[in-house]
């Protein structure tokens, strides 16, 4: 590739990345929180490069440097093949570039969450106490686990509210309330689904905060209860700062 366009790359891909991950939020559609900083360094360092290599570029070579390193003459190396023009297959370099600057891949949600098993809640044994509170503020794996888990049935009958995106289920009855989990990029994502029942669903990916009740089925403190809700009120609110996770909503 000829230097003017490696420079165009370089810095191209360095201002896709601090514009995803400095200037916007547009990074954590893909990446965890944690792994921001080191996106702004690897956008600050692509930039210096491009810098470099175009400041190295405007420095003049003599007749004996370019003859030493057999430049300068000719671009033909011996074989009858021309390398002075660009291979098509490098232009496809800058979509990559181009769109983390303009058009930006949508957030994973409810197209993604449809297609798959919900997350796998781990084994847990010892449940604390549920405050007193009603409703109790939880998320999608607590609840999840308490009610196949906690063997003590403390959520039966108690008022919870719950943060996630409306994921619709077609053809049946209800629809999912639902959190998508990243390990560490969108690679790896999960989600964790809880059906809701008795309330109307909002489009899909509409952000909802449900109170409600479990809704019965199953034996209650075992895997045969359902992760399921019996809405009392959805109501629509903002994606919260903290999408990928299962926890508490930030706003």
């Amino acid at each position: 590739m000829k230097r003017p366009l490696q420079v165009t790359l370089l810095v191209l891909s360095g201002l896709g990345l601090l514009h995803a991950s400095l200037f916007t939020d547009l990074s954590l559609r893909f990446v965890k929180e944690g792994m921001r900083p080191m996106l702004v360094a690897s956008g600050v360092l692509l930039l210096v490069l491009g810098v470099a290599e175009a400041w190295s570029s405007q420095k003049p070579v003599s007749d004996d440097d370019a003859d030493s390193h057999g430049h300068g003459h000719d671009q033909d190396d011996g074989h009858g093949h021309d390398h002075s023009t660009v291979p098509r297959i490098a232009w496809l370099l800058f979509l990559p570039a181009l769109s983390l600057l303009f058009y930006a891949p949508p957030a994973l949600g409810a197209y993604t969450a449809a297609r798959e098993a919900p997350k796998a809640v781990a084994e847990q044994r010892y449940f604390d106490p549920l405050p007193a509170t009603s409703p109790i503020p939880l998320t999608l794996t607590q609840f999840t686990s308490r009610v196949q888990q906690d063997h003590k049935r403390d959520i039966g009958g108690r008022s919870v509210r719950m943060t996630g995106f409306v994921t619709p289920d077609k053809g049946a009855d209800g629809w999912y309330l639902t959190r998508i989990i990243f390990t560490c990029c969108a690679a790896d994502a999960q989600s964790v689904k809880v059906r809701i029942h008795g309330a109307a669903a909002l489009p899909a990916n509409t952000w909802v905060t449900v109170t409600g009740t479990w809704h019965p089925g199953g034996t209650l403190g075992t895997s045969s209860a359902p992760a399921a809700l019996d809405a009392r009120t959805v109501k629509k609110v903002a994606k919260p700062v903290n999408a990928y996770t299962d926890a508490l909503p930030l706003f």
